[in-house]
């Protein structure tokens, strides 16, 4: 009789021990020199975090230009993040793309073939400005602004509105520009600039938080990345730039073994896209 109990005892505490290592966690991903990679994705960068398919990550992003760039441009140097100045100081490996994504997202159990879910759970903005710039050739209209310009623009968290003059305010819908996963292992490194069936620098304004994006999965773990923060944009960066800041962002990451995608898809509440 004893034995018996033993053994149902062990049973009992092995099944309650398993089911509470395998419930989803909660992690967070800091930005920094060591977690981020600047303009690129690719099957051999070294994951920064390693999570299991339903966790959950909290990550940080910063703003894609310089301190310098910043203050010279009229912001305070107290305002620039530590993190941004530390990885502009301290990270040589760059390019070709100017993207500075944080990541790579290791998902235990992604394999080529499967679909990364990765649930836009929360963003919030992570700083109190940001900026619009375009520069000589570039943009929808080139020939009409031939010279380069960069406006600060602040942000007012409180009423989520952006002041972009005393005549103008620009209501807020922050998104990420990119959110990505590594393409093939034979494709190496690729820009951050295109996107292409990995996702990346989509710059899609309705991939807000609520929103789903669907990725194919290139390489083992997926390695997810994101940066390029974007405070509001229209339809496209008409100049090549949106309100660009520094946002933070909550995603839950879901290995799909049942959906196999050419190309990336996105689920809001009122929409469904395919991009191809």
């Amino acid at each position: 009789m004893f034995a018996m109990r033993a053994l149902i005892f062990f049973c009992a505490t092995f099944l309650a021990t398993t089911a509470f290592a395998q419930q989803p966690a909660t992690h967070q991903l800091k930005a920094g020199p060591k977690t981020v990679v600047w303009g690129y994705y690719s099957a051999s960068a070294p994951p920064a975090l390693r999570v299991r398919s339903g966790d959950t990550v909290e990550i940080e992003t910063v703003i894609t230009n310089s301190p310098v760039r910043l203050e010279a441009a009229g912001i305070a140097p107290d305002q620039i993040e530590p993190s941004l100045r530390a990885i502009y100081k301290e990270v040589t490996d760059k390019g070709p793309g100017g993207h500075i994504l944080t990541g790579p997202v290791y998902i235990e159990g992604a394999e080529p073939g499967d679909t990364l879910e990765v649930r836009i759970q929360a963003i919030r903005l992570a700083i109190p400005y940001s900026y619009n710039g375009f520069r000589p050739g570039s943009g929808f209209l080139p020939d009409e602004f031939p010279y380069s310009r960069m406006k600060i623009v602040p942000l007012d968290r409180d009423r989520m509105v952006a002041h972009f003059s005393d005549r103008i305010e620009i209501p807020l819908r922050p998104f990420f520009g990119s959110m990505g996963v590594a393409p093939p292992e034979a494709s190496g490194r690729i820009s951050s600039a295109p996107p292409w069936f990995h996702a990346g620098n989509l710059d899609n304004k309705e991939l807000v938080a609520g929103t789903t994006l669907y990725i194919p999965v290139q390489a083992r773990g997926a390695l997810f990345e994101v940066g390029d923060g974007h405070a509001a944009q229209g339809n496209g960066e008409v100049d090549i730039t949106a309100l660009e800041t520094s946002l933070t962002g909550v995603f839950q990451f879901i290995v799909r073994k049942d959906l196999h995608l050419r190309w990336p898809r996105g689920e809001t509440p009122r929409i469904t896209s395919l991009w191809a």
